[in-house]
């Protein structure tokens, strides 16, 4: 492992591993078509989630983040530079009809307010499958709003990813 070094939005991590804070369509543009091998992402759904109050400790009750979603434009990009897309609220995008979507069945009563389970369109040409996990025994500790557990992204890269592949995240 190197040592991680840090500009103002650049992070390495290790030889292999950097994050990125910026604007998604400025990122993808810097890379050739199939660049990444694996595509998971979690755009915003454009269905006003902190308007209800339940998130405000995560992002701040009345901030805009999910009112949009995304253009046509950032899913063909997502597209170009990448061989195979996980995106999570694909049911709420048009996207192309997939045979392989994931389910994140999070085991709650139907009277919930919140989604019981939340959809991934992927371009996989596989069968459709289901990870079962409540959010109350997923991660102790939260920083986005709309996080996903660290067990569900395991099953994703376990099931989906090689060693080696270039994943954009």
């Amino acid at each position: 492992v190197l040592e991680s070094f840090k500009t103002k939005n650049r992070m390495k991590i290790t030889e292999n591993i950097e994050i990125t804070n910026e604007d998604n369509m400025l990122l993808m543009a810097r890379y050739p078509d199939n660049y990444f091998d694996l595509a998971i992402v979690d755009p915003p759904y454009g269905i006003d989630i902190n308007s209800s109050g339940r998130l405000g400790h995560y992002g701040g009750k009345g901030k805009k983040w999910d009112n949009n979603i995304p253009n046509k434009e950032y899913f063909a990009e997502l597209e170009r530079v990448s061989k195979n897309q996980i995106i999570w609220g694909g049911n709420y995008f048009g996207l192309a009809p997939t045979r392989c979507f994931l389910i994140w069945d999070k085991k709650q009563p139907e009277a919930v307010s919140f989604a019981s389970c939340e959809y991934a369109w992927t371009s996989l040409n596989e069968s459709a499958k289901t990870f079962y996990l409540r959010p109350q025994n997923a991660d102790d500790y939260r920083i986005h709003p709309t996080q996903k557990p660290v067990l569900l992204y395991k099953w994703i890269l376990d099931k989906y990813a090689k060693p080696g592949d270039k994943i954009l995240d």
